[in-house]
């Protein structure tokens, strides 16, 4: 089964994803999501110009050789353009096996290692009270596991606070957004946020936290042993991990869990944090690290370590990124919980899918392949939308990390 096709298919029914769908000699096609949100454009022209010319002719059926080919054969290796445009070769050619062996790509993968997917929201409010009440309506819904963020007194554009409900995307405009953040407003803030939601709440629900880079190493310790009385399912990225090292003084001061990952491309950026045990879950995603390929890789190699899989599952990412997750961690052996906010209808519409939400767990779905696909005339409806994510300044002007 040769790969006779393949073409990168932009699209913006809300927001704006990319997708590679390649097709073989044999018409069994398969696609993958190749979105980085705010560098969409250059993941395009890397797949356009370097990745599609040398797929065609290849046996769609090594997976593994064209994984390696386009990882070991570019020498300016890694990166978020490079191991994105890989990630979506190899789910698209993950998606043809499946369907070719007319089976779920969980049970390609080894079959499910449980019967449903824990997930969880995004609640998020402009002050307490606000929050206290979405987390509540997420109860209502279902979900075990809630996302809280809210608006910090005195802190403008907070993050994590959507424009609406249940839909939250931070890419807003051409340009680059600037806000403004204040570290002890926030550090002053956050403990009395969660001891209201368990206040209001109880114990048993799933709390969790992004802290989403903004936190200096103490800064973070301080902060997750403040939140020690609240039992946080996790607190996520308390500070940026380009110096691992950083992590072992957070881990000496709290035992509030750990969680980092979204913005890795590779088992390298990880694998210090996961030997040394770090972090407790890594959020490595499959359209970001490579794709499942790669993915599995860190999975085996957490496992060692009793580190769990806590997929990125943003609305970055598309319905076929999704899919393909919640198929690995439907398969995983040390999977945690896995991100889910949901697309809006439009985006629903484009990507026609197979998984289901059932009281506060998903399943991919039995669909031959991951289980997603994309109707490319209804796609051609809404053209491209240049947005970029924000940028953070502290009070004083100093540039920070968003």
């Amino acid at each position: 089964m040769k790969i006779s096709a393949a073409r990168v298919i932009v699209t913006c029914p809300g927001r704006n994803f990319v997708t590679l769908k390649i097709e073989t000699d044999a018409g069994v096609y398969g696609i993958g999501d190749a979105t980085l949100n705010g560098r969409e454009k250059a993941v395009v022209a890397y797949l356009e110009e370097h990745v599609v010319p040398v797929l065609i002719g290849r046996d769609a059926a090594r997976i593994e050789d064209a994984w390696q080919y386009l990882y070991r054969g570019a020498y300016w290796r890694r990166g978020p353009v490079t191991m994105t445009a890989i990630a979506a070769v190899d789910t698209a050619l993950w998606d043809i096996k499946a369907k070719a062996a007319n089976m779920p790509l969980y049970q390609l993968l080894g079959g499910a290692s449980r019967e449903g997917v824990l997930v969880y929201g995004h609640a998020n409010g402009a002050d307490v009270e606000q929050t206290v009440d979405e987390v509540g309506r997420y109860i209502e819904m279902g979900y075990k596991a809630v996302r809280a963020q809210s608006g910090v007194p005195g802190v403008k554009g907070a993050y994590g606070v959507a424009r609406g409900t249940m839909y939250y995307e931070p890419a807003d405009s051409a340009l680059p957004t600037e806000t403004v953040w204040d570290t002890t407003a926030y550090l002053n803030f956050v403990p009395k946020l969660f001891e209201r939601l368990r206040e209001a709440h109880g114990p048993d629900i799933e709390l969790l936290h992004d802290v989403h880079h903004r936190l200096t190493p103490i800064e973070a310790a301080r902060l997750g042993k403040a939140l020690e009385p609240f039992r946080l399912f996790w607190m996520e990225d308390p500070t940026p991990a380009e110096n691992q090292e950083a992590l072992r003084l957070i881990r000496q001061h709290t035992v509030t869990p750990i969680a980092i990952g979204e913005v890795f491309n590779s088992i390298h950026d990880c694998r210090a944090l996961i030997q040394e045990q770090l972090i407790d879950y890594i959020r490595t995603s499959v359209v970001h690290a490579g794709g499942i390929t790669q993915l599995r890789r860190i999975a085996d190699l957490a496992s060692l370590y009793q580190v769990r899989a806590g997929c990125h599952g943003a609305t970055d990412l598309s319905p076929v990124t999704m899919g393909a997750a919640l198929h690995f961690d439907l398969w995983v052996p040390n999977f945690g919980v896995q991100e889910y906010m949901r697309h809006t209808a439009e985006t629903d519409a484009v990507f026609p899918h197979a998984y289901r939400f059932s009281d506060g767990y998903l399943h991919p779905g039995d669909a031959p392949g991951h289980g997603v696909d994309i109707d490319e005339a209804l796609a051609k409806k809404y053209p491209y939308d240049p947005k970029q994510l924000p940028v953070a300044r502290l009070k004083d002007g100093t540039m920070w990390n968003w």
